[in-house]
């Protein structure tokens, strides 16, 4: 029985390591810094917020893929809200876990 809630744990720990994958018109999201200037002619579609990783996960899985799935689920957000265009805010630094924050556009 122990053995059985041991294994089961460790499945669900595991099963918890897959990284935000993109949707299917993610990849075509521009990621901006310090752009506002470029960003005057563009329509704000508000604050999105990405991240990636939890208490368990940064053991197992890399500080960059832990970066890329937190820009798939800004991605993915920008697109649900009709933008093109994310500028970023400047990261938030946690030991765990990757978390970005930026104003979703639609830009010409």
């Amino acid at each position: 029985m122990l053995f059985r809630r041991g294994v089961g744990l460790i499945l669900l720990l595991l099963a918890g390591c897959e990284t935000t994958r993109p949707h299917a018109h993610s990849e075509s999201i521009r990621i901006r810094w310090n752009a506002s200037e470029q960003l005057e002619t563009c329509t704000d579609k508000g604050t999105v917020i990405g991240s990636e990783g939890h208490w368990y996960s940064y053991w197992f899985i890399s500080n960059r893929a832990l970066t890329k799935g937190a820009l798939n689920d800004l991605k993915n957000q920008a697109v649900q809200r009709g933008a093109n265009t994310v500028e970023l805010y400047h990261p938030q630094a946690f030991g765990t876990s990757v978390t970005l924050l930026g104003n979703a556009y639609d830009c010409p």
